[in-house]
């Protein structure tokens, strides 16, 4: 097996991850883009170790650790975006400026309204 075909395959999903990370608004799809980044570095991880033939396969292990902590991720991050939907309304990563009170973000908002206006 070639080393270039998944590097450049791994190398891919990163660059589209990280587009989704840097251009998205959406919480949602910048966890799902975090997700994708995450497993183009586990590709990485198990190509290296099939091509280096090791015999602890520690780039598989390490891979499942990997895989557990990007779940967690995700279970925490859907949490803190379903709670920060209840109380905002929005899932707009431009529009939750403020994560402390409510009110202050709705001050912030009727003030850029009023710049905006004049």
């Amino acid at each position: 097996m070639h080393l270039a075909y998944p590097a450049v395959l791994a190398a891919l999903l990163f660059c589209v991850g990280v587009y989704g990370v840097l251009a998205r608004r959406n919480v949602v799809l910048v966890l799902m883009s975090v997700e994708l980044m995450l497993n183009a570095v586990n590709l990485n991880l198990v190509a290296f170790d099939a091509w280096l033939r090791d015999a602890l396969h520690a780039g598989q292990a390490l891979t499942l650790f990997t895989i557990t902590v990007a779940a967690a991720e995700i279970g925490l991050g859907l949490a803190i975006v379903l709670l920060v939907f209840r109380t905002r309304g929005t899932a707009d990563v431009d529009r939750i400026t403020a994560l402390g009170d409510p009110a202050e973000a709705a001050d912030e908002t009727a003030t850029e309204e009023a710049q905006a206006a004049a």
